[in-house]
């Protein structure tokens, strides 16, 4: 099994000038957390209020559009939480699981504890990185199927929450299953999740359930209509959607299992720095992942500064230029083409 595949050399250069130029970008701005936050809870729910109350059908779309987008950016701050620091952003966390955590069922134990694995450097790209497949070598089918699969998350969401949750209290050995399998945002369906500690996760488990329970109860006894439960369960399958998508084109995905130097990580990660539309399909920073696998301490806000005097400060055709694409349709053309080959 080969240790890499983009380069097996280590760019002191490149690390050095990553930290050099980041020196002074390390601490959150709370009031821009705080606004970005609440402006886009704002817009969301807003605009699903809209798109499940008008009748125009060019209103409709253009809501069921706002509101997927502004929700998606929304639940990205999940990836945020992971990591700032404890005592940077004080209510943050708590604010963020009562808006948008619980009531679309993503509380945020269901990335914290497993994100900070896919950044441990002799984990990326190997079989103990939750949140990595080599998709690249994995057939002509596995990128719609990686895609496709995406659009159950709602149903199971409400599955995880409305039914296994409670009944894994009272159902002997289903505790174990549910916590090990059911209990993180991963994408290797290998890997097994280790039993909680503290009384964080169960409370707000315990939320998500409770309002799982609620909804469901809602739709069966005809206070939410069924035209309604649809439209709500097709936003959030089209959030899913979207970032599924965005995720298939964060890497490369051509490791075979091996352990990867820093700059190999780095190199199968992507940068999509150009144009407004990114920002839509990859925000709160994730347009900027390669950068983020370099330094994930980085504030989302300070990302666009730090990249731009990487690429002042680097020359070019450094490693570090190399990772910058142009946009998503290249970047899913290439990854299905490997998968052809």
């Amino acid at each position: 099994m080969r240790v890499e595949t983009v380069t097996e050399y280590v760019s002191g250069d490149l690390i050095q000038a990553a930290a050099r130029e980041s020196r002074d970008l390390q601490a959150p701005n709370p009031f821009i957390y705080w606004c970005d936050l609440v402006a886009s809870v704002s817009i969301g729910y807003g605009a699903l209020a809209v798109l499940i109350l008008s009748e125009p059908p060019l209103l409709k779309l253009g809501a069921g559009v706002v509101a997927v987008l502004a929700l998606y950016r929304c639940i990205s701050f999940i990836h945020e939480l992971t990591h700032i620091k404890a005592g940077a952003l004080p209510g943050f966390r708590i604010a963020w699981n009562l808006l948008i955590g619980v009531p679309l069922l993503l509380p945020s134990f269901l990335y914290e504890g497993v994100h900070s694995l896919h950044h441990a450097k002799t984990r990326y790209g190997t079989e103990e990185d939750p949140e990595y497949l080599p998709l690249a070598h994995m057939g002509p089918f596995s990128v719609p199927l990686f895609l496709l699969v995406s659009l159950l998350a709602p149903l199971a969401l409400l599955l995880r929450f409305a039914i296994l949750a409670p009944l894994s209290l009272v159902v002997p050995g289903l505790r174990k299953i549910v916590v090990a399998q059911a209990s993180a945002m991963t994408i290797s369906p290998t890997f097994k999740r280790k039993p909680p500690e503290g009384r964080d996760w169960i409370f707000w488990e315990a939320a998500a359930s409770l309002w799982a329970i609620t909804a469901i109860t809602l739709a069966v006894t005809g206070v939410i209509a069924p035209s309604q439960w649809i439209v709500l369960l097709g936003v959030v399958s089209a959030v899913a959607f979207l970032n599924q998508l965005r995720t298939l084109v964060a890497h490369l995905w051509e490791n075979d299992g091996g352990q990867m130097t820093i700059t190999a990580q780095y190199l199968d990660s992507v940068n999509v720095p150009g144009g407004f539309l990114p920002e839509l399909w990859a925000p709160v920073g994730l347009r900027y992942h390669a950068l983020h696998h370099l330094l994930p301490g980085i504030p989302y806000h300070a990302l666009p500064k730090a990249h731009r005097r990487l690429i002042a400060a680097l020359p070019d055709g450094s490693e570090y230029h190399r990772a910058n694409y142009a946009g998503l349709l290249r970047l899913t053309w290439r990854l299905m083409r490997a998968g052809w080959r």
